[in-house]
C-alpha cells in the first residue's frame, strides 16, 4: 500500500496538468490553440529523455543505507509540488512570455517527477518474485492511481470549480485553478513523501548493482538501452504502447473539450461520470487482474484488453453520429457515458497492471541473459515511449483544432455544428485505428508462465 500511494500524487500531479492546462491557457487565458498545445508536446519530449536517463542512473545508483530508489524519491517531492503551483499561476502576461512561463514550468514538473516515478515503478518490480504477486502489487499502484485521479477530481470539482452566477461552465473559472493549484501542490508533497518513508524499510531486501556492474556514465547508459531493446518481448511492448498511446494523448487531449463543448456538461457532471466510470473499473481492475492471470496468459490479457479499450470509450460519440444516443441536456446522457466509461476503465485498468506486471517478468529475462538487473531502465523506457507518444498526441489535437478552425474563447452551444462533429470524429472513431494496432503488436509478446519459471530457475543458479 506505501509504494502504491505513490502512485496517487503522481496522477494527482500530471492529470490536472495533461486534461486540464490547454483548456485553462488556451479558452481561459487567451494563449493561441497551437501555442497550447505545443507545451505538452515539447515538455512530454524533453521529459521522455529524462525517463531512461533517470533509469540508468538509478539501477546504478550505490548506498548501503538508502539503495538504489529512495534518494531519488526523497528529493522530488518539493520541487514537484512547487512546479504544479506555477503552471497555474502564471504572471499577468500574454503571447509569447505567457507561452514560454507554461513551457518553463511544465518542463520542470515532469522531469522532477521523473526523478521520483522512475525510481518509485523500478521498485515496484523489485518487491516481489511471484509471477501473480508482481500483478497484485501492480493493482495498488494503479488503484490509487486512480484515487488521485478521479477520486480527488471530483474532490476538486465541488471544492473549486461549483457553478456560479458569472461562470456556468466552472471549467472556465480562472479563480477555480489557483485555488485548486495551492491544495493540489500541498497534498502531491505529502503524500509523496509518504510514500519513500514508509517503503524505506524494504531497502534492505531490493537488489543491489553487483559488484562487477560499473556506475553511471554514457557509455554505459547507451549500453543499458541496446540491452533493454535488443530483447523481443519488451521491443514489441514499447511498440505497441507507441501506438495505443497515440490514441490515449489525442483523447486526453480533447477530453475537456469534448465535454465542455460535444457533450456540454457542467464541471460537476463531468467529474460525476469520471468518478463513477473510473470507480467501476480501476475497483474491478484492483479485484480481478491478479485471478484473471491465474486462468488467463497476461498476453491474453493484455491482447483483449487493448481492443476494448480502444472500443468501448468511442462508443458513445459513434452512436451519436449514428443517431442512437441520449440528447445533450438529459440526465440519460450522463448515464450513458459514465457506463462506457466504465467499459473502457475496466480494460485500461487491467491492461496497465498486466503491461506492468510482464515488465517485471522481462526484468528477470534480461537478468538471467546479461546479469544485471535493469528495472530502472526498462520502466523508464516504458514510460520514455508513453510520454512521446503522448506529446504526439496533444501535438495532433492541437493541430486538429486549429484545421477545424475551433474558436478561441468559444461559449458552448455556440460552437457551429460542422466544428462539432469533426471533434468528435477526431476524438472517437479515428482515435480507434492506432489502438488495434497496439493489439496487433502486443500479440508478439511470448512470456508465458512456464518461461517465466524457466527464467526463475536459471536466476536461483547463478552464483551470488
Amino acid at each position: 500500500m506505501a509504494f502504491g500511494v505513490g502512485s496517487a500524487a503522481e496522477t494527482l500531479s500530471l492529470y490536472p496538468v495533461g486534461v486540464l492546462s490547454m483548456l485553462y491557457y488556451n479558452q481561459v487565458l487567451g494563449l493561441d490553440v497551437l501555442l497550447a498545445g505545443l507545451v505538452p508536446t515539447i515538455s512530454i519530449l524533453v521529459d521522455a529523455v529524462s525517463d531512461p536517463l533517470v533509469g540508468s542512473l538509478s539501477d546504478r545508483w550505490r548506498s548501503k543505507r538508502w539503495g538504489r530508489r529512495h534518494p531519488f524519491m526523497f528529493i522530488a517531492p518539493a520541487p514537484i509540488a512547487l512546479s504544479f503551483w506555477c503552471v497555474f499561476n502564471p504572471p499577468d502576461v500574454a503571447g509569447t512570455t505567457l507561452f514560454a512561463w507554461f513551457l518553463t514550468w511544465s518542463i520542470l514538473l515532469r522531469t522532477f517527477m521523473t526523478v521520483y516515478h522512475v525510481p518509485h515503478l523500478a521498485m515496484g518490480g523489485e518487491l516481489s518474485r511471484g509471477y501473480i504477486e508482481r500483478t497484485r502489487i501492480m493493482s495498488y499502484n494503479n488503484f490509487f492511481g486512480w484515487i488521485g485521479g478521479a477520486v480527488v477530481h471530483k474532490i476538486n470539482t465541488l471544492l473549486f470549480f461549483a457553478v456560479t452566477a458569472q461562470y456556468a461552465n466552472a471549467l472556465l473559472n480562472p479563480e477555480g485553478y489557483r485555488t485548486l493549484s495551492i491544495s493540489n501542490a500541498l497534498v502531491i508533497m505529502v503524500v509523496l513523501f509518504l510514500s519513500a518513508w514508509f517503503t524505506r524499510d524494504r531497502i534492505p531486501t531490493l537488489p543491489q548493482p553487483a559488484e562487477d556492474v560499473g556506475g553511471f556514465s554514457v557509455r554505459e547508459f547507451y549500453r543499458d538501452i541496446v540491452m533493454a531493446l535488443t530483447n523481443r518481448n519488451y521491443l514489441f511492448l514499447m511498440l505497441a504502447l507507441f501506438a495505443l498511446s497515440l490514441m490515449l494523448g489525442v483523447r486526453g487531449a480533447l477530453n475537456a473539450y469534448m465535454t465542455v463543448y460535444y457533450w456540454e456538461l457542467t464541471a460537476d457532471q463531468f467529474a460525476n461520470i469520471l468518478l463513477i466510470g473510473s470507480a467501476v473499473g480501476y475497483v474491478s481492475g484492483f479485484l480481478l487482474s491478479a485471478r484473471i492471470h491465474g486462468r488467463f496468459d497476461k498476453r491474453a490479457t493484455i491482447v483483449t484488453t487493448a481492443l476494448t479499450l480502444s472500443v468501448f470509450p468511442a462508443m458513445p460519440v459513434i452512436m451519436r453520429l449514428l443517431g442512437y444516443f441520449p440528447e445533450n441536456g438529459t440526465t440519460a446522457l450522463m448515464w450513458a457515458i459514465a457506463g462506457f466509461g466504465a467499459l473502457g476503465a475496466v480494460s485500461g485498468s487491467v491492461l496497465n497492471i498486466s503491461v506492468m506486471s510482464a515488465l517485471a517478468d522481462i526484468a528477470d529475462e534480461n537478468a538471467a541473459r546479461y546479469g544485471v538487473r535493469q528495472e530502472g531502465i526498462l520502466y523508464s523506457a516504458r514510460t520514455f515511449f508513453a510520454k512521446l507518444d503522448a506529446s504526439l498526441g496533444h501535438g495532433v489535437a492541437a493541430v486538429a483544432l486549429a484545421v477545424i478552425a475551433f474558436p478561441e474563447k468559444a461559449e458552448p452551444g455556440e460552437v457551429p455544428a460542422d466544428t462539432i462533429w469533426w471533434l468528435g470524429m477526431i476524438d472517437s472513431p479515428l482515435a480507434i485505428i492506432s489502438g488495434v494496432i497496439a493489439a496487433v503488436l502486443y500479440a508478439q509478446y511470448r512470456i508465458h508462465q512456464a518461461d517465466y519459471e524457466s527464467t526463475r530457475r536459471q536466476l536461483a543458479a547463478q552464483p551470488r
